[in-house]
């Protein structure tokens, strides 16, 4: 088979049959129902054996619109008389044979849980996409549903820190070209998905202590995450009642917003001290202070444990 696109004057005069339509209308829109959990259910449980699908609903099965109407449909649930308690599927499905989206009730088996959705790929079949669960007891007259709708997603927009879509849709996502972070937003705020700041040496110069391995923080999804190195006693005696800054600087970025972190280190002598790690909002943003230990003398060592960690986005 050659070369082929559509629409266009080249292809059988512009004229678009349903499977060609199909093929691109498919990655237009993803499948489900337009909205979010947020909106009401839309499907309920109706009258004696049946289910009501709610008014004003609009969904995309393979790019093939549809929606309910202007009224509610009603839509029965076969009696089980099995023995066995029932679970059915209220489904949106596409028929290849006519061409036309349809809510329908997808009988399971007695005992079995909710049947498999039909998903079926080319140009034949039916495709299936979920709206809610209706469970049927054996010999019972009414039903209960539990909702189970799939929404249509919106997709991740490119743009830059300060350019984000000022009305954003949840669930909406973005990717920050000049950050490198994906984010999402929640119907209140943008959290971070994902970024990777790499590897930082965090290392800050003092005289007072020498750097025998060198601070670094990574911060992964929202997550700062520091090893602290060792350092040497450079200055004289620390008397134990004293706090004292050690050579690290945490950059503005990575520092938590109000809350202070606390390590363990052990000294010389296999004695146990603690690190102070300050918040943005404290008087010594981003510094590291031992701030309780034994009296350390000059040579020996403050070695810290093994990492802190904490949450900045």
């Amino acid at each position: 088979m050659a070369q082929d696109s559509w629409p266009s004057p080249a292809h059988n005069a512009r004229a678009v049959t349903d499977t060609e339509y199909e093929k691109i209308a498919a990655r237009f829109s993803g499948d489900g129902v337009y909205g979010d959990p947020g909106d009401a259910a839309v499907v309920t449980a109706g009258t004696g054996l049946s289910v009501d699908v709610r008014s004003g609903i609009y969904a995309s099965v393979r790019g093939h619109a549809w929606t309910s109407g202007t009224s509610t449909v009603n839509l029965a649930v076969a009696a089980n008389s099995s023995g066995s308690t029932r679970v059915d599927r209220v489904v949106l499905r596409l028929d290849r044979s006519a061409w036309t989206v349809r809510a329908v009730v997808k009988q399971g088996t007695p005992g079995g849980g909710a049947p498999a959705l039909t998903q079926d790929a080319g140009d034949t079949g039916v495709f299936e996409v979920p709206l809610a669960a209706v469970t049927l007891q054996s010999g019972a007259n009414s039903v209960t549903v539990a909702r189970g709708e799939l929404y249509v997603g919106v997709r991740i927009r490119p743009c830059t820190s300060s350019t984000r879509n000022p009305n954003p849709a949840p669930g909406e996502m973005c990717f920050e070209t000049n950050t490198g972070r994906v984010r999402v937003w929640t119907g209140a705020s943008w959290v971070g998905l994902f970024d990777d700041s790499g590897v930082i040496v965090v290392n800050s110069a003092l005289s007072a202590w020498s750097v025998n391995t060198d601070s670094v923080l990574q911060k992964r999804n929202g997550n700062v995450h520091l090893r602290l190195g060792s350092f040497e006693r450079a200055a004289g005696t620390l008397a134990g009642g004293d706090e004292s800054r050690l050579p690290v600087l945490i950059p503005a970025a990575y520092r938590h917003p109000n809350r202070d972190q606390y390590a363990i280190c052990y000294t010389t002598g296999i004695e146990v001290s603690r690190l102070t790690i300050f918040s943005a909002n404290s008087d010594r943003p981003g510094q590291v202070w031992l701030t309780q230990h034994p009296t350390i003398t000059k040579g020996e060592w403050v070695l810290p444990g093994s990492g802190v960690s904490w949450v900045v986005d």
